[in-house]
């Protein structure tokens, strides 16, 4: 080990009360307490009702983030016979598939009496427990090199005692954790208000489209509240499908033309993961194949997904970029945004289903939907019911941003918290 950290290492943010203070002590993970084991807590054990809540090693990836603050199962196994918590155990997944999410998922389980399943480390310490749970989640890059096993890939305490960390004194512990604690809860306050928007534009989707067997919406805006019944069309006299074209994987290349491929179409949102290029000279030669900002693009093949539309509108990055075969571009004869969130709405997804089902993978065209029918208003309460939907869906990308830029912030402070044994090395 290099000098520098056996002489302690200090972060390189601190706060302005601790700047001035010795660097943080090393020492080895398991110096600084003592590992166990959870107990088998199986999944036919777990029924609603049954006596003791429990945590399970698939929900440390699942269903928590960095505190353990209520559970989501119960067991009935016998008491005797399970591991129960003291309350500011961490929690470390033995179990996973892939080597860095092992300490991304460490968890610290602040309630006492829960019984901690099989597959779960349980380190005990008298440090301040939240502050090295962030440490843990901090060190991910460690955890994974000592991570074993082909597929099943397994995390052995065994393996994490060695490990080097480092160690502030007490109340240095107790600032950073609040610190990071304080995050997580705003963090938390602006997902719930994500989810909530979202919940809400679900109901819109419900109220302000007839029903099954209805001719008008639940909800309707004032102005058109006498307006009379929406006229039944086939889907055909409302929008209809234009298809890609079949582009040669030969041409793909490494920059030039955006490719707009079927992986590229996600649900409301376009993906940005894997970009595929054509040469640019694809862009004179094959015109009618360009789409634009704006524009509606829907999957063709496996069309829906967990009950949900593939469809998205084009975005900056995809402006301009030649539209694949199997990708569909949306052309409105009613109003575009009304006709993009028609194609959200719970019975148009199941009218949808029935047209393509039997196929295999299951693929979408004009023809196998053009005869669904359905309800249309007039052009003018069209444009009123798109505008309202899309200012919702401005609201939800917005507190998207929102939890991404706060995401990003976190991720910056875990960096400039924590002195980083692997950067230290490189």
């Amino acid at each position: 080990m290099s000098k520098n950290i056996k002489q302690g290492l200090a972060p390189e943010l601190r706060f302005p009360k601790f700047r001035n203070e010795p660097n943080w002590e090393e020492t080895t993970i398991g110096k600084l307490g003592s590992f166990s084991y959870g107990k088998s807590a199986p999944k036919w054990s777990l029924e609603k009702d049954a006596p003791t809540p429990c945590v399970r090693y698939g929900e440390l990836y699942t269903k928590f983030g960095c505190v353990i603050s209520e559970t989501y199962s119960r067991t009935n196994i016998e008491p005797n016979k399970l591991k129960f918590s003291k309350g500011g155990e961490i929690l470390v997944p033995r179990v996973g598939e892939r080597p860095e999410e092992f300490g991304k998922c460490c968890s610290y389980l602040s309630v006492a009496n829960i019984a901690i399943g099989e597959m779960i480390s349980v380190f005990e310490t008298g440090q301040n427990p939240l502050f090295y749970t962030y440490y843990f989640r901090r060190m991910y890059r460690q955890f994974a090199e000592v991570v074993e096993g082909q597929n099943v890939k397994n995390l052995y305490y065994a393996e994490l005692e060695p490990l080097t960390i480092f160690k502030p004194d007490p109340e240095e512990q107790q600032k950073i954790a609040e610190c990071l604690r304080s995050l997580d809860e705003l963090i938390t306050v602006h997902t719930q208000k994500h989810q909530a928007l979202q919940s809400y534009k679900k109901g819109l989707l419900q109220n302000l489209f007839p029903s099954e067997g209805e001719t008008v919406p639940i909800l309707r805006f004032p102005e058109f509240e006498e307006a009379g019944d929406w006229k039944c069309k086939p889907l055909k006299k409302v929008f209809s499908i234009f298809q890609g074209f079949a582009f040669s994987s030969k041409d793909s290349i490494n920059n030039g033309a955006r490719w707009l491929k079927i992986a590229d179409v996600g649900i409301q949102e376009m993906n940005h993961n894997s970009p595929s290029y054509l040469p640019l000279e694809h862009k004179a030669k094959h015109k009618r194949y360009l789409v634009n900002k704006g524009d509606y693009v829907v999957a063709l093949t496996r069309p829906i997904l967990s009950g949900r539309l593939k469809i998205a509108p084009v975005d900056d990055v995809f402006h301009g970029a030649l539209l694949n075969q199997r990708v569909g571009k949306i052309v409105a004869i009613q109003n575009s945004l009304f006709v993009y969130y028609l194609l959200q709405t719970k019975k148009m997804i199941s009218d949808i289903e029935r047209s393509i089902a039997g196929s295999e993978p299951p693929n979408l065209s004009a023809q196998q939907i053009e005869d669904i029918e359905t309800y249309i208003p007039s052009l003018e309460e069209q444009k009123v019911i798109g505008s309202f939907l899309s200012s919702v869906d401005d609201l939800i990308k917005a507190q998207s941003q929102k939890i991404e830029e706060l995401n990003a912030h976190k991720k910056g402070l875990m960096q400039q918290l924590f002195p980083a044994v692997d950067e230290m090395r490189a």
